[in-house]
């Protein structure tokens, strides 16, 4: 499952302010450039706490709260709602008043959560972004088998270049049909 879009909340618990942001990932590199934009522009947050789930791997930050208060919770919101390719970031800022472990791990958890029902949860569907250049003549037969919404790009020369997203099941029907293509990204949704 995957989230349709990202989506941020902010809540207050007991003066302290906690702003959540989730957003759909497919490599721990778009993660940290996340991360690292997140701590230029809330420099001033006492702590930004994250977990993320990403195909198998999953991962987790108290960032300075007390251990597993913070990016547990938060990661458990996310496995409890079975999501992968995600990514949850909590920003605090502290409001004078402690909330204690318990207090805490609801205050995370909570915020996750709050922000997670602004969104659709969906089926993951794993798509293939690739590049196919089709003759004129088997133009038809082609288009037949693609969806128009699947077509990102096309190029008219001497043949008929497209950029397309495909399932693995359609991307064997082209296979059949003897299209030689080239796979450009594995890992689209």
């Amino acid at each position: 499952m995957i989230i349709e879009n990202n989506v941020s909340n902010e809540i207050i618990i007991n003066k302290s302010k906690f702003i959540t942001f989730l957003y759909k990932v497919k490599s721990e590199e778009e993660i940290n450039n996340y991360l690292t934009y997140l701590k230029k522009e809330y420099k001033d947050a006492t702590h930004i706490c994250y977990a993320y789930i990403l195909n198998e791997k999953m991962k987790c930050s108290d960032d300075g709260e007390p251990s597993k208060t913070a990016g547990v919770p938060i990661l458990e919101v996310l496995r409890k709602n079975k999501l992968n390719y995600i990514v949850c970031f909590v920003i605090r800022y502290f409001g004078g008043i402690k909330l204690g472990s318990g207090g805490l791990i609801r205050a995370y958890a909570n915020s996750s959560s709050l922000c997670l029902k602004k969104t659709k949860i969906i089926k993951l569907e794993k798509l293939l972004k690739i590049k196919i250049v089709i003759p004129y003549e088997k133009n038809k037969s082609f288009l037949k088998i693609i969806n128009e919404e699947n077509i990102l790009e096309k190029n008219f020369d001497a043949e008929i270049t497209y950029i397309i997203l495909i399932s693995e099941k359609r991307k064997e029907l082209l296979d059949s049909l003897n299209f030689s293509y080239e796979v450009l990204d594995e890992n689209y949704f």
